[in-house]
């Protein structure tokens, strides 16, 4: 059992290093920065939560720092009472750290995703939180 775990630690050290994963400090220590955003729009139909969703993985997929990206369309089957209904798309994007965060926010691609739909949007709520990661 205790080479199975000293193997497992191994693997994942390597896995660490192999992806650049650097040392964190303080508040953010173990965490990557999540940036969660949930669009209503001016007007819902399955064609513009579509073009949203597209726009989201043209502009704002692949930028530097991204260790996760996923964009999607309300699960409209869900109705417990716990559900928040209040929103047409999701936009969910986790980062190293909060500089990847920064640089994304003032990149031009991001800027061009504001410029070209947000005159569809109806509100926007965004969500930034410190998260821990289970593989």
């Amino acid at each position: 059992m205790k080479r199975l775990l000293m193997i497992g630690s191994l693997g994942l050290a390597v896995l660490c290093a192999g992806v650049g994963v650097a040392p964190r400090h303080g508040e953010a220590a173990g965490k990557v920065f999540a940036h969660d955003v949930y669009f209503t729009l001016k007007k819902s139909t399955p064609e513009t939560r579509q073009a949203l969703v597209d726009a989201c993985q043209k502009y704002l997929n692949g930028h530097q720092g991204t260790v996760l990206f996923a964009a999607g369309t309300r699960a409209r089957e869900m109705k417990r009472d716990v559900n928040d209904t209040d929103f047409d798309v999701s936009l969910h994007i986790h980062f190293e750290d909060e500089a990847g965060h920064a640089a994304y926010q003032e990149n031009p691609r991001h800027q061009e995703f504001i410029a070209e739909m947000n005159a569809n949007w109806k509100t926007v709520r965004v969500f930034d939180s410190w998260v821990t990661t289970v593989p």
